[in-house]
């Protein structure tokens, strides 16, 4: 249950982060469309992630890696899909337009999702039980 707990709260602070930063990815309907956005984009992450790693292994690694960028796409597509609050817009450059893919924030959610997830559970030592000997 902790872990859940844990997981939800990354992905809403990673959503919250996006689209407060970049102008790619935006959700209407205020905070209770962001916790439905994190509950669906979280069990994605559980569920279809894992199967797409799988399924393109052997691009994954011709790519050496590379490939993961877009099954990270292909997740945030399936959250503006099922969540339709969650929009993901155009990136228009003077001269260049990118159409509407989600490259853009799919970055830095998978980069805060990753950086967060990696801390551990207990960040601190516990000096009570320690098997020093006292002086």
């Amino acid at each position: 249950m902790k872990t859940l707990l844990r997981y939800f709260l990354i992905n809403l602070v990673s959503l919250y982060a996006t689209t407060m930063y970049l102008p790619g990815l935006t959700y209407t309907g205020g905070i209770k469309s962001l916790i439905i956005g994190a509950v669906v984009f979280m069990l994605i992450n559980f569920i279809m992630v894992p199967l797409l790693k799988l399924l393109f292994l052997p691009l994954n690694l011709l790519t050496l890696g590379l490939f993961a960028w877009l099954i990270n796409v292909l997740a945030l597509y399936a959250l503006t899909t099922i969540v339709s609050d969650f929009m993901l817009k155009p990136f228009h450059f003077d001269g260049v337009n990118l159409g509407s893919s989600g490259s853009g924030p799919s970055l830095p959610i998978s980069f805060m999702f990753s950086i967060l997830s990696v801390f551990p559970r207990n960040t601190l030592p516990n000096r009570l039980t320690s098997d020093s000997p006292s002086i």
